[in-house]
């Protein structure tokens, strides 16, 4: 996410993934990079940008000291109920972390501690990404209190939530635009891409399902 000088880079899994082959891990070059939780599929490529970088690390407890003690020295512990700033170039971006409803183990096997999602505020554009997640009622209180205008949510199944599970959680976000993630990346949450589109439409909604590398622009 880009907005004015700030780049946040959430989950970073590249190098391993077989769709982001086109995709250089050297022409990133976040300010920030928000971690959601341990698993391998979103934390594969965080050492290596936050090293080159020197990007701050907002990440829940356990995952953050993990990294810090990898040598990682921007490192920002947070858990569900926190509320942080992003700061660069005279540009700032207000954090809330919530919760997800998912597991959390870190790539050695150690406990993640619990896992997260962020509702970010870019000068009035409220973005959800929701981490891996069931669907929740943590969307209502999310909806109520911040009403997303966009809604970053798995929809792969299996895992997480899937795509029919997307009317309920706009309804609850009070957001029509979604952009759709973990999916298709391996066999068990490969999705019908068609069958998601038309479900979200039916429901008064719009789901994105991007390429990798294009970009989706907002304005206020």
């Amino acid at each position: 996410m880009v907005s004015g000088g700030l780049r946040v880079l959430i989950d970073p899994f590249i190098s391993p993934n077989p769709l982001a082959e086109e995709v250089s891990l050297e022409g990133l070059s976040p300010t920030h990079v928000l971690l959601t939780h341990g698993h391998e599929d979103h934390v594969a490529d965080a050492e290596i940008v936050l090293k080159r970088s020197g990007a701050q690390l907002v990440a829940p407890y356990e995952v953050a000291m993990w990294f810090g003690a990898k040598g990682v020295e921007d490192v920002v512990p947070v858990n569900p109920g926190g509320h942080l700033q992003l700061e660069s170039g005279g540009h700032a971006a207000g954090v809330r972390v919530v919760g997800a409803v998912h597991s959390s183990t870190l790539p050695d096997g150690k406990p993640g501690g619990v896992p997260c999602g962020f509702v970010l505020d870019f000068d009035g554009v409220r973005v959800y990404h929701a981490g891996d997640t069931d669907l929740s009622m943590e969307m209502e209180l999310i909806g109520r209190m911040w009403t997303p205008d966009w809604a970053l949510l798995p929809i792969g199944g299996t895992f997480t939530m899937g795509y029919a599970d997307v009317p309920a959680a706009m309804d609850m976000l009070r957001c029509r635009q979604v952009v759709g993630m973990h999916y298709d990346t391996f066999p068990p949450i490969a999705i019908d891409r068609e069958a998601a589109l038309g479900t979200v439409r039916d429901a008064g909604g719009e789901l994105h399902l991007p390429a990798i590398g294009s970009v989706l622009e907002t304005v206020n």
